[in-house]
């Protein structure tokens, strides 16, 4: 059992959780998620780390709610337990383990949109602990929608560019806009552009930077499932190599991935038939691990 240190809304439907596990906090890094359980009879969530404390032996998460178990993870208070936390899994964000002289030379530009804005928070805060230059766009549908502004303030100060969709705070128009504004007609100078949230945000914020030559990351985090490999949600063709987001990410270099297959494939695997199809249609290569699990 894990006791929830702290449980705050954010918003309507997505909720922060500070959970009590030591043992993962001593070990995870930017980029890098868990798999939760509310209780004994909840389905296995997968959740990329918002921030975490070592010293206090913390992880906070950030939940939207999207179904039933969701839900129960967003309805614990402060003092309750959840039964269960696996993690660190998949692969930290690969500045993580560079040379920290090389990445210290890059200019880094994070851009991140709705949820995706949670799991951006410790690698900005990681690149100002190591004293790495980066400028970060936080895009939102409304200001109402927004998350973790003072959090983001504290770590990148000027820095840090938030943008609504509807022009309610800030600057106007989609992260695509903010980002052509800080290249084109700020002159601003990016080696690396991390981009995380909605598939079709991450498709264009990618198209962009590279459009620029600017190298880009993307999580695709959005398409986990299981978070072991094991149900073949989120297998990706990656150049022309078969990866799997929760195994080999959930990061990758972006002008690798295809988005439009990749999203067709979400829709698929919406439905038991689509699921089927994609089963039969992929084969030994549908499941991660051994690719032979029944």
């Amino acid at each position: 059992m894990f006791r929830i240190v702290k449980a705050k809304m954010l918003v309507e439907n997505i909720c922060l959780l500070e959970v009590e596990a030591p043992r993962i906090a001593r070990h995870c890094e930017p980029g890098q998620f868990v798999i939760v359980r509310a209780d004994e009879s909840a389905e296995r969530i997968p959740l990329t780390i918002c921030d975490y404390d070592r010293e206090a032996g913390t992880v906070t998460l950030v939940i939207q709610v999207i179904g039933a178990s969701s839900l129960k993870i967003a309805s614990l208070k402060t003092g309750e337990f959840m039964a269960d936390i696996t993690g660190p899994l998949g692969q930290p964000s690969d500045f993580v383990n560079e040379d920290i002289e090389e990445v210290r030379k890059r200019n880094y530009l994070f851009v991140c949109g709705g949820l995706g804005t949670a799991p951006v928070y410790p690698q900005i805060k990681w690149c100002k602990e190591h004293g790495v230059n980066f400028d970060v766009i936080v895009g939102t549908k409304t200001h109402d929608t927004l998350i973790l502004e003072k959090e983001f303030e504290e770590v990148a100060g000027e820095h840090y560019f938030i943008t609504t969709d509807d022009g309610s705070y800030k600057r106007s128009g989609m992260v695509t806009v903010c980002m052509q504004d800080l290249i084109e007609n700020e002159g601003r100078k990016y080696d690396v552009c991390v981009a995380i949230g909605p598939m079709i945000m991450m498709k264009f914020a990618a198209k962009m930077a590279l459009d620029h030559g600017i190298h880009t990351i993307v999580s695709m985090n959005p398409i986990m499932v299981d978070g072991t490999g094991m149900c073949g949600a989120c297998r990706l063709v990656i150049g022309d190599e078969v990866k799997f987001a929760c195994v080999d990410g959930p990061e990758f270099d972006a002008s690798l991935v295809d988005f439009d297959s990749a999203m067709k494939r979400m829709a698929l695997y919406k439905t038991e038939e689509g699921k089927a199809y994609l089963a039969a249609q992929e084969g030994d290569t549908h499941h991660g691990g051994c690719g032979k699990c029944n």
